[in-house]
């Protein structure tokens, strides 16, 4: 009889967090799962606008993918974007954590203002950042007047326009990192530091001795985030450059825009799009993986 109850209230309770998960899992399957085996299913079809159904052809988009000079190119641009945002975004995030990790009256607008950005309508952000690049009349042209210099116009430049983005993204992403940061450092115990405080060590020392080895675990996270969302650049490039000039800006992510939504390909966009996950996991994983069994959590 025992025995009994005792099965009934596992049942239970084993049902009741079901029902709690279930939102969150019904949400996960519909808007992840589905849209990642659909993606794979179309990757190996002829599929566009106008046909009634998918047309097998097994790993034809990828072979044809792999043999495009101007995927090579994409990818080129993507990879280097994300090494030239993901580690800056990274360091002034850090530097804007602990330049706002102190209490006084002002502090909560200055945190504010630097996270203003993260928030920031994207069609707000591209516009400002147009006309800061635009040529001759705009900010950055005529500051390099004034000082006597040529004006680049690098929105216009194969050799400008993906660091001129970048550090359009690093202003942007900065904010979002920092807030995270922020978080790690607060989290730090502050008896380590007055101990180390009182062993006579400077606010340099405890930084590169305690503070950097206990954000080991935010670092792993930030940096995962950092590199992910480097990878999902679109909107700004669709607003102030649609990948000109030549192709020297377009990103992987507005690649598959165009193949899907401009040349309406969608088994071409599909195949991009498992190509985009692949790399991400092979990058992310590993890395994640490796570093966590280095890491000491609190």
């Amino acid at each position: 009889m025992n025995g009994d109850l005792k099965k009934r209230k596992e049942l239970k309770h084993n049902f009741t967090a079901w029902m709690l998960v279930a939102p969150a899992l019904a949400f996960m399957l519909v808007f992840t799962a589905y849209p990642v085996f659909r993606s794979l299913y179309l990757s190996l079809m002829k599929y566009k606008m106008g046909m009634g159904t998918p047309e097998l052809i097994g790993l034809e988009n990828y072979a044809k993918l792999f043999s495009s000079k101007l995927f090579w190119k994409v990818m080129g641009n993507t990879v280097f974007f994300a090494l030239i945002t993901v580690l800056p975004s990274m360091a002034v995030g850090l530097g804007l954590a602990v330049l706002v990790n102190r209490s006084s009256r002002t502090i909560g607008f200055v945190r504010t203002a630097f996270f203003y950005p993260v928030v920031m309508p994207m069609i707000a952000i591209a516009s400002v950042w147009m006309f800061i690049y635009m040529a001759k009349n705009g900010l950055f042209d005529q500051m390099l007047i004034s000082m006597g210099f040529r004006p680049l116009n690098v929105l216009s430049k194969k050799s400008t326009v993906l660091p001129a983005m970048a550090v359009m993204y690093v202003w942007k992403e900065a904010g979002y990192l920092m807030v995270f940061f922020l978080s790690g450092i607060q989290s730090i115990s502050t008896e380590v530091m007055e101990a180390a405080k009182i062993d006579g060590a400077g606010s340099l020392k405890i930084f590169r001795k305690i503070t950097l080895p206990l954000l080991a675990p935010t670092f792993l996270f930030v940096s995962t985030i950092a590199f992910t969302n480097s990878f999902k650049l679109v909107d700004h490039v669709v607003i102030m450059t649609e990948g000109a000039p030549n192709n020297a800006s377009t990103l992987l992510l507005y690649y598959i825009y165009q193949q899907g939504f401009t040349n309406f390909n969608y088994g071409v966009s599909s195949a991009l799009t498992v190509i985009m996950l692949v790399l991400l996991l092979i990058v992310s994983l590993p890395r994640f993986i490796s570093q966590d069994k280095k890491i000491h959590y609190n």
